[in-house]
């Protein structure tokens, strides 16, 4: 194993969290193959090529009122090919609606699939499926301030 690749699907990794949660859609673009594929909530929100899922993640995360944080960690990443690999991530997240008034938090288990194109790793399948979730009322926290 040569753990230059296996440091540059971490950074692809962290680099799709990191693009989500500033709302960076054309970086996040780069990290997806073309015909790459998903399934958030467990198979809820299931789409393929990199335009749709897109669409639906600027739908989904997409608005000011809106904050999130994305933290992946504990990678067990195996390479199946030269230019080939699968990774499960443990995730932990917070979305804050302030429009709502919701603070939602919750853990799951990510699994991806990666394939190195032109020199890059990119996302060819992700998805997560929840361990727990829980919702919160902001408006129930006398005197919480949001920074």
């Amino acid at each position: 194993m040569d753990l230059h690749e296996l440091e540059a699907i971490k950074r692809l990794k962290y680099r799709y969290l990191r693009c989500l949660d500033q709302k960076r859609w054309d970086e996040l673009a780069d990290c997806f193959t073309e015909d790459a594929r998903s399934s958030y909530g467990g198979g809820r929100y299931a789409f393929e090529g990199r335009e749709a899922i897109l669409d639906f993640l600027r739908r989904a995360m997409g608005a000011p009122s809106l904050l999130s944080s994305h933290r992946v960690h504990h990678p067990e990443i195996d390479f199946t090919g030269p230019d080939a690999a699968t990774g499960t991530w443990a995730l932990e997240d917070t979305v804050i609606e302030t429009r709502a008034g919701l603070t939602i938090r919750g853990a799951a288990f990510y699994t991806d699939e990666y394939v190195k194109q032109d020199g890059a790793w990119r996302i060819r399948f992700t998805g997560y499926k929840r361990t727990w979730e829980e919702v919160e009322s902001r408006r129930d926290r006398p005197g919480l301030r949001l920074t």
